[in-house]
């Protein structure tokens, strides 16, 4: 049985999306998504940005009567912010000055026509993982690449996965040239695969699926 696919329409706004995951991860990610739809429970992603990849989980969470959660301070990463290679100037604030991603997602989640079926919290991860009461139908983690920012992700989140639900971790980049932009994400997949509490599902390009088969994380 081939795996699930978004319709058209939905595949056109996220390639139009700003954003940096190629379309094979975003199906993969989709199917991920439409699988753990199946569970009832809400699908959270950690690291939103401009919402590229949130239409893919808000329109599987649509498709399953659930909703999609997405989490970010919207001040950009490390790699986002001026002088780096993924800076772009479209999106720093001018009274602020500093990055704001927030209304570029808004702008982007509307025009794919999925606003009732997110939930955007702006916040830090590790402050809205501590207050987040209930089980996740399926967790992405997307967010800041520096070995810290990857660990809080995985420590606040992994727990809420609930049982048969789905990991799903992108930039895992086993290279250590590629220390920067996947090392982090590599290791906190290494830590979930040892943790016995995850069993890998798939792999496609730099995106991992892994199901909860276990306790713990």
């Amino acid at each position: 049985m081939a795996p699930a696919a978004p319709k058209p329409e939905i595949l056109a706004a996220f390639e139009a999306a700003k954003g940096f995951m190629p379309v094979g991860e975003g199906l993969a990610l989709y199917a991920a998504a439409v699988e753990a739809g199946a569970l009832g429970l809400p699908l959270l992603e950690v690291g939103t940005y401009c919402g590229r990849s949130t239409i893919l989980l808000a329109d599987a969470a649509r498709e399953a009567g659930t909703v999609a959660v997405t989490v970010d301070h919207h001040r950009g990463s490390e790699e986002q912010q001026p002088g780096w290679d993924y800076h772009d100037p479209e999106l720093v604030d001018p009274g602020a000055g500093r990055m704001d991603t927030l209304p570029t997602f808004r702008r982007t989640v509307h025009a794919a026509g999925l606003e009732d079926h997110v939930i955007a919290v702006v916040g830090r991860s590790p402050q809205v993982a501590k207050v987040w009461g209930r089980e996740l139908g399926l967790v992405f983690v997307d967010g800041g690449h520096t070995d810290e920012h990857a660990a809080n992700d995985y420590e606040g989140w992994a727990p809420h996965v609930a049982g048969g639900g789905l990991l799903v971790i992108h930039d895992v980049f086993p290279d250590p040239v590629d220390e920067w932009t996947g090392q982090a994400p590599y290791r906190i997949y290494l830590r979930a695969l040892a943790s016995g509490a995850f069993t890998e599902v798939s792999a496609t390009g730099s995106l991992r699926v892994l199901r909860r088969t276990g306790a713990g994380i």
